[in-house]
């Protein structure tokens, strides 16, 4: 069946078509001039916030004080707990960086931002495509010039044809949205280090967790079987004669209160022990870490300038990166009040019969403003458009203000961890002093208890202020280690390496 069409589109007055050529002579300077503000943005220009930064910390240590860690200058930057010198410490931590589930799912989020920031960033680029197929057509009367009650016949039109439809890139709309997804991708980037410094952190102190408890649990054995020797020994002078019953008493619940301790520090282990498996990505049941007491850290991490935190921290970085994101969105929202202008066209074959279709005398094309709508912009729109510039106005006023909020709580992290490190050097060594002057007083006790002129009360009490100093002794040993790994992580990883100081 042949396509119908009307004798008016095959040919137009005489009159007519030199006021369509006038109409495209003055149509394309106006595109040119249109196409010359292609690119031009209207987001503010983004400066790197300024943040004003105190000299040095003022909880850290003077500098004969601090010494490098040894380790430091041959160990990367990334890999900062090898300066612990802990093999399995290394080895844990090597697992978790490959089968911790929270980082899979950080690296997840870091793909798609990336996805996002190349879905972006074709809309730079025209859109083609191509498509065949078949419309089949009962024109109307009126639209052939017919009378109303005239009949019309139905039509076919094959066509095969490929489609371009582009975007000019007016007043910088495509590019700021271009410019916000690469800042959002790099946002996600360095969330994903901060995610991955917070695992590494979390392991290590999990690690040294664990080697406290087994530190008390080995104390507890220790104590469990200096007791139990005296047990026996007290119930045989008891049969004996030589002792009354409540010393005997006394001494089984001393023993008793010894083994319900060491009960306690086992089943912390055991709970201790699970949360490290988790964060191994294992589970719980197929994890096991023998026991091993935790020996005292002695690594010094020099802090560095407060300057350098600014360039050291994922977070920070995350936080900048969502102000340069604000920023662009700003310029997006600005676009808004000027027009958009969109080429498409289409090229190729269309033919009333099936045969014809890919006959030269077939082809086709339609171009610009016969194909939807060549610029466009909204006259009245209720203040929708000063809305969105308000709201990216408003939220670039967040991030800035959530940037310089993370800059504080980093310089606060710092700080608190040298005042912690610093103070627990000398609180160790104090608790060090307590555990001697423990140690001398009941060894004096059991002397003169031999010697009749103390009770067995006094032997006890003394017993029980030596395992309590050592406990705490331990404690400080443990706290002092996690202090260690906080502090690192406060000033973003790892460290360069800086002189020795004797």
């Amino acid at each position: 069946m042949k396509h119908l069409t009307s004798p008016a589109l095959h040919a137009a007055p005489a009159a007519v078509r030199p006021r369509s050529r006038g109409t495209a002579t003055r149509l394309f300077p106006l595109l040119a001039a249109l196409l010359t503000l292609a690119g031009c943005s209207l987001a503010p220009a983004y400066q790197p916030p300024q943040v004003e930064t105190p000299a040095a910390f003022k909880e850290a240590p003077t500098a004969a004080q601090w010494k490098t860690a040894e380790p430091a200058e041959n160990v990367p930057r990334g890999e900062w707990w090898k300066a612990f010198a802990d093999s399995t410490l290394n080895d844990l931590e090597s697992r978790a960086a490959a089968a911790n589930q929270d980082l899979k799912a950080g690296a997840a989020r870091l793909s798609q931002a990336r996805a996002l920031q190349q879905n972006a960033r074709s809309a730079l680029f025209p859109q083609i495509g191509i498509g065949a197929g078949a419309t089949r057509q009962r024109p109307s009367p009126a639209s052939q010039g017919l009378a109303a009650d005239a009949d019309t016949s139905i039509s076919t039109l094959w066509r095969a044809q490929g489609t371009v439809a582009y975007e000019a890139d007016l007043f910088g709309r495509v590019s700021s949205s271009v410019d916000a997804a690469a800042a959002t991708s790099a946002q996600r980037e360095a969330l994903f280090h901060s995610l991955q410094l917070a695992i590494q952190a979390d392991v290590a102190n999990a690690y040294f967790s664990l080697r406290e408890l087994d530190a008390l649990a080995a104390l507890y054995a220790d104590t469990v079987t200096l007791r139990e020797q005296s047990t026996r020994l007290f119930q045989r002078r008891f049969d004996e004669g030589d002792i009354s019953e409540l010393e005997l008493a006394t001494a089984r619940t001393e023993l008793a209160s010894a083994r319900s301790e060491a009960i306690g520090i086992a089943r912390q282990r055991a709970v201790a022990e699970h949360s490290l498996a988790i964060l191994l990505g294992e589970a719980p049941a197929a994890f096991t870490l023998p026991p091993q007491p935790l020996d005292r850290v002695e690594l010094k991490v020099p802090a560095g300038l407060p300057s350098a935190l600014l360039e050291r921290r994922p977070d920070i970085a995350a936080a900048e990166r969502a102000m340069a994101a604000a920023n662009a969105r700003i310029g997006t929202a600005r676009a808004a009040f000027f027009p958009r202008l969109s080429l498409t066209g289409a090229l190729g074959y269309e033919s009333a019969e099936l045969g014809d279709l890919f006959k030269w005398s077939s082809r086709t094309f339609l171009l610009g403003p016969m194909v939807g709508t060549l610029l466009s912009l909204p006259v009245f729109d209720g203040g929708a458009r000063q809305a969105g510039v308000d709201q990216a106005h408003a939220v670039y006023l967040e991030e800035a203000a959530n940037y310089q909020q993370t800059v504080l709580r980093a310089f606060k992290e710092v700080e608190d961890n040298l005042a912690h490190l610093r103070l627990l050097e000398s609180q160790t060594q104090a608790q060090d002093e307590a555990v001697s002057s423990a140690r001398r007083a009941a060894r004096l006790s059991q002397v003169q208890y031999r010697e009749g002129s103390v009770s067995h009360l006094n032997v006890i009490d003394a017993d029980r202020s030596v395992l309590l100093q050592q406990r705490v002794a331990v404690q400080l040993e443990a706290e002092q280690a996690r202090a260690t790994v906080s502090l690192i992580r406060a000033i973003g990883g790892g460290w360069q390496a800086q002189a020795a100081v004797n």
